[in-house]
């Protein structure tokens, strides 16, 4: 009897505890990860310890002159090609510095080598002739402003992202940095003025603004040292005119060291120095430069019935005669012998069955939300709550949720209904009353767990929320490291973050699922209104290139008071060359954007070829279409696969071809690894003038009809400039009916243009060649007066 009851009760612990040993394997091994990761915290080697002390008084003073003394270094992941080789350069307290060379010649390193993100390899960096490293990392970095050639913006409003240079800024104090970087006028316009939500990256604001923005972010600190690596690369000529005044007068009493491409930016600067392949090989003032003609001018439910029934069965056993009792526990026991060995072979197979079906629906389920999304409009993601670390996060734990439901747990589910239904039918042959008390203990269980569900779908939702803002800081912050690190607002970011993930709730995992569930089938169902996979639409066979705005009005979704084009009327005839100029935020880059069809016309129509482009298909219009922006995109692939991305059969000539008309084929040669090199996330492992160019070999590759040119030069030297735009023009020549439309701040690379358009406001208030502009005497004159370009 004893070893019944033992038999008995081993079952019903052995049904309950299984369905759990997956879940405590799964948090078994993320603990591990974690813990990990924690552990890593108190690593000195490792870790930057120091930005998180209680800030205290500095034990030297952060100010006088900065010395590299001859600094060797070389990034890990490039080995083979030192980056600095025994640099020395001395910027003097007070005064300004700049450093200009052709792009990958060290300039941005020395700079990331004083914000101490990376140390020497040999050598010293020094200030008032103490090692860097004897000073404060986050006290060191709090003394630095700097203004990078990408700006870099966070998914939150203008107020507080200018507020991450010094976060117990005033109003006062935010409002006069953004006056001082020339961003106050154009933020006073703005609906929301300095709470006007900026989008992920900045995608709500032009190139331009967002350069502002983050001046106005340095200059709120009040640094001692100011680093600008090509601050005014984004702005057209009348605002970097303003904006170069006010670092010039920012710059006064100041240690400056500027980075730059356009020597006009540095004619003032007390001392000039030439790099080339990370070491000095000229110095002194422009004038003495410009003398030298040197290198500076190219430069469980079920469980307690089951053990309930099983008592009663064995309470049976007393009313049977010893002998009886003795072959009646060998039947019974014989009979769990067996029940126990098909329960284990059974659950094996229900275990495995339920995990491959929601191992491969899961994978469906993320495939499936891909493809969806890759058809959505622009658009869509430029909602707050479609950001990419928010998406990324419902394609992960979302499809997570999902395989949970529907691997162990749906057997579990199906398990418990089993028992339950085998059990009443059971019951009700031995003694109906009992079945009326079990059957009523179990409907009050069923109208709980209902309530438990609807409860936990409710706060799911609420925390939902929640949780994918709190994704959304954490991704920005990872991927903009260097920018938190150099602003030393790790406690800022992680306040934010605490303060996000503090609300949520538990739910019950059920309710989290079926959540995920409503989350994907709303995906699902959501037709794009510019839909990439439509075959719907004319084919554009014989596309000669005609190109007309008639009476566009365009106004952002996002942005709906803020009128973009306002009837907006432009003819460009096949093979011309036709530039737009004028002030940033007056919709350049935005026509580009309605071309490419990221955007449909809010009223009025764009013609190609005179065919309203809605009615034609979207995929065909698009491969016409060749564009390179202002800022570079590459992915976490080699070169030669940047090169020729999504592009079938492409042979190693043809990318070498494209990249030697883009003036990059004897950088990557240079490369242990040549056009094999990983360029590392968001091309990180290259420079910004290198990366423009890989891009820029991309679109010569595929011959566009029509070119589209966004600033595709602004991050390259004089000297790699001047090559690159003879290959665009070359580019836009080769085919005698190619049609090339640019925007453009340096009207020095527009002069040969066909048609000049100046912007303003959403519309052209004149257009001519560059001669009959200048004849007029008007906007475009006076751009070209106020910048010395005439």
């Amino acid at each position: 009897m004893q070893v019944v009851r033992l038999f008995a009760k081993s079952i019903v612990w052995f049904s309950f505890i299984v369905p759990s040993v997956q879940s405590f394997s799964e948090a078994r091994g993320a603990a591990a990860t974690v813990f990990r990761l924690i552990d890593e915290g108190n690593d000195s080697n490792v870790n930057e310890i120091d930005v998180w002390k209680e800030d205290t008084e500095p034990i030297y003073d952060i100010n006088g002159d900065i010395e590299f003394n001859n600094v060797n270094f070389t990034y890990r992941s490039r080995e083979d090609t030192p980056a600095l080789h025994n640099l020395s350069i001395i910027a003097h307290a007070g005064q300004t510095t700049a450093l200009v060379g052709s792009s990958g010649s060290g300039k941005s390193t020395c700079i990331s080598l004083f914000l101490r993100y990376y140390e020497p390899s040999s050598g010293q960096i020094m200030i008032n002739g103490r090692p860097i490293t004897d000073y404060c990392v986050k006290q060191l970095r709090q003394n630095i402003g700097i203004v990078s050639q990408e700006p870099i913006l966070f998914s939150m409003s203008i107020y507080e992202n200018i507020r991450l240079g010094k976060v117990d800024a005033t109003q006062a104090e935010i409002e006069q940095a953004a006056q001082e970087a020339n961003a106050h006028n154009f933020i006073m316009q703005l609906p929301n003025k300095y709470e006007t939500f900026v989008g992920e990256r900045g995608i709500q604001l032009s190139g331009g603004e967002k350069q502002r923005i983050a001046l106005a972010r340095a200059l709120v600190k009040q640094p001692t040292f100011l680093l600008l690596d090509e601050a005014t690369s984004a702005l057209d000529n009348i605002s970097e005119k303003i904006v170069q005044e006010a670092l010039d007068r920012t710059c006064k009493g100041r240690t400056t060291i500027v980075i730059a491409h356009r020597l006009t930016t540095i004619q003032n600067a007390h001392q000039i120095y030439v790099l080339d392949n990370g070491t000095v090989i000229e110095q002194g003032t422009h004038e003495i430069l410009i003398a030298k003609e040197g290198a500076c001018v190219l430069s469980g439910a079920t469980q307690p019935m089951f053990a309930f029934l099983l008592a009663k069965v064995v309470d049976a056993f007393k009313y049977c005669s010893s002998s009886e009792r003795n072959r009646q526990v060998m039947i019974i026991s014989s009979l769990f012998l067996l029940t126990g060995a098909l329960l284990l072979i059974f659950r094996f197979i229900q275990y495995t069955a339920f995990v491959i079906s929601g191992s491969k629906l899961a994978q469906r389920i993320r495939s499936k939300a891909f493809a969806c999304l890759l058809r959505q409009e622009v658009a869509y993601f430029d909602r707050p709550e479609n950001n990419s670390n928010t998406i990324c996060t419902r394609l992960s734990s979302d499809a997570t949720a999902v395989q949970e439901m529907s691997n162990t747990r749906l057997g579990v589910i199906c398990e418990a209904l089993t028992v339950i239904f085998f059990g009443i039918l059971f019951g009700c042959l031995i003694s109906w009353q009992l079945i009326l008390i079990v059957f009523g203990s179990l409907f009050i269980l069923c109208i709980i767990t209902y309530g438990d569900v609807r409860i936990g779908l409710w706060t799911t939702k609420q925390s939902n929320h929640i949780v994918e803002r709190a994704s959304t800081l954490a991704g920005e912050v990872i991927h903009n490291m260097r920018t938190i690190k150099q602003l030393s607002v790790e406690k800022e970011v992680l306040r934010q973050y605490s303060e996000l993930i503090h609300p949520t709730l538990m739910s019950s995992r059920i309710a989290s699922s079926i959540s995920s569930v409503e989350a994907f089938f709303d995906l699902f169902d959501r037709i794009p209104s510019i839909d990439n996979t439509s075959t719907e639409g004319q084919e554009l066979v014989d596309f000669h290139g005609e190109i007309t705005f008639d009476q566009v009005k365009f106004i952002y979704p996002t942005r709906s008071t803020s009128i973009i084009l306002n009837a907006f009327q432009l003819n460009i005839k096949p093979t011309q060359c036709v530039a737009l100029v004028g002030a940033s935020g007056c919709g350049k880059s935005t026509i580009i954007q309605l071309l490419e069809r990221f955007y449909d016309v809010t009223s009025g129509q764009i013609l190609l070829d005179g065919i309203d482009i809605r009615k034609l298909n979207l995929n065909s219009v698009r491969s016409h279409f060749g564009l390179v922006s202002q800022e570079p995109i590459l992915f976490d692939l080699t070169i030669a696969e940047n090169i020729a991305y999504a592009l079938e059969n492409i042979s190693m000539e043809d990318i070498i071809n494209a990249a030697r008309r883009a003036n990059i084929h004897q950088f990557i040669e240079q490369l242990p690894q040549g056009y094999e090199t990983k360029v590392g996330l968001k091309g990180s492992f290259l420079s910004g003038g290198e990366k423009q160019r890989i891009a820029i070999a991309r679109i010569l590759l595929r011959r566009p009809k029509v070119l589209l040119l966004d600033e595709a030069t602004s991050a390259m030297d004089s000297y790699n400039e001047q090559i690159v735009q003879g290959a665009l023009e070359q580019a836009q020549t080769e085919d005698s009916s190619r049609t090339s439309l640019i925007v453009a701040h340096r009207l020095s690379t527009i002069r040969s243009c066909d048609l000049i358009c100046v912007l303003d406001r959403g519309h052209i208030v004149e257009s001519g060649t560059h001669e009959e502009l200048i004849q007029r005497h008007g906007a475009y004159y006076d751009m070209l007066v106020q910048n010395n370009l005439q």
